[in-house]
């Protein structure tokens, strides 16, 4: 299990019947939510985290630039190279929704070096996140655990992925503290990868939707993670629509201390805006990690594992049903729906169903 850096106080502790001899076990502290999907011998499956209070601390360090770092900077803006223009663009430019069609593969790699830190690489998948004040990027964070607001030397810069797709970078070595960091590193005024992969983000399993139908727009908010952790990054579902949920192979996907990881997402209120409930929230506000669902989505060993829970932080119904159904030929092995305030399929503290085959879909209703 993970562990903050600060003591954790359980709040509760409950395990849920799940289809196919698997639990869901979800244990909220003051500082993380930790949940664990374990077969019937009770080993781990999968696992999701969130962290409940920012345990990393910003440094005074974060708050300055060198000058030696913007002389730099100014010399990498000055010798941007076509292939930089090609990669970088404004993150208005192709908005949250992102510019790759569902599930087609981004066909631009990432060239280490060419890119200033000063830039964002929106495009081939990735968005910007302008409303959270960091440039566009998720997160800002070191390998101590350290903060800033802008991308600098030494600092991994976390981005965020169009709905359906995941970032594919993050160093191997993460901080022996438990936090984990995730994105591009910034050296020498330039963005280079920390994984292996060419593209910086990349479509999960075709295996589960958002499909809505109600009347108003509903922000449904994914985990920065390897990253802050912070739940930031967008799936926008417009009335009536459908979008792809992210289901990450947590089979190959990042590890957290040996542990297998999945998607977890937080789900605002119908009618929150997408820059009100894609944020770190407050006590008792009611958006970001203060929100009424919490989502899970992973797939390991050929299936496809799909959680509704109740946030810790809030037990107050959500304004919309939610339930998880088979879409046209798919196997959806259980049953899982949050109704008028009450969870069937499971247990007051929520329900998970596997997907054997084909699509599942999260509908709102």
């Amino acid at each position: 299990m993970k562990y903050s850096i600060v003591a954790p106080l359980v709040l509760a502790a409950s395990v849920i019947a799940a289809p196919a001899n698997i639990d869901k076990r979800a244990v909220a502290y003051v500082t993380q939510t930790v949940i664990e999907y374990v077969n019937a011998n009770g080993k781990p499956v999968v696992s999701e985290v969130t962290t409940q209070a920012k345990g990393v601390a910003t440094s005074q360090a974060a708050a300055t630039t060198s000058q030696a770092a913007a002389t730099t900077s100014q010399a990498a803006a000055a010798t941007t190279s076509q292939a930089a223009a090609k990669q970088s663009s404004s993150a208005s430019s192709s908005g949250i929704s992102g510019d790759l069609s569902a599930f087609s593969d981004p066909t631009t790699k990432f060239e280490d070096g060419v890119i200033a830190c000063s830039d964002f690489p929106s495009g081939q998948g990735v968005i910007g996140l302008d409303w959270l004040g960091f440039g566009g990027w998720s997160s800002i964070m070191n390998m101590q655990g350290e903060t800033s607001t802008t991308c600098k030397d030494g600092y991994y810069c976390s981005y965020a992925c169009q709905a359906g797709m995941s970032k594919t970078q993050w160093p191997s070595e993460q901080p022996s503290n438990g936090i984990s960091v995730g994105g591009l590193y910034c050296k020498g005024g330039y963005l280079y990868k920390a994984s292996d992969s060419d593209y910086l983000c990349e479509w999960g399993q075709q295996s589960a939707s958002f499909v809505s139908e109600i009347d108003d727009s509903v922000a449904i908010c994914r985990t920065d993670y390897p990253g802050s952790e912070n739940m930031v990054v967008p799936t926008w579902l417009t009335a009536g629509s459908s979008q792809p949920a992210s289901v990450v192979n947590s089979d190959s996907y990042y590890v957290w201390q040996g542990g297998k990881t999945s998607a977890q997402y937080y789900v605002n209120n119908a009618g929150v805006s997408l820059t009100d409930g894609c944020v770190w929230g407050t006590d008792g506000s009611g958006v970001g990690n203060w929100a009424p669902v919490v989502i899970g989505a992973g797939y390991t060993g050929g299936v496809t594992w799909l959680s509704l829970i109740p946030n810790p932080n809030n037990k107050e119904a959500p304004n919309y049903n939610l339930k998880i159904v088979a879409s046209d030929g798919a196997t959806v092995v259980g049953n899982c729906k949050y109704e008028n305030g009450v969870y069937t399929g499971g247990t007051s503290d929520g329900c998970t169903v596997s997907v054997t085959s084909g699509v599942a879909n999260f509908v709102f209703y």
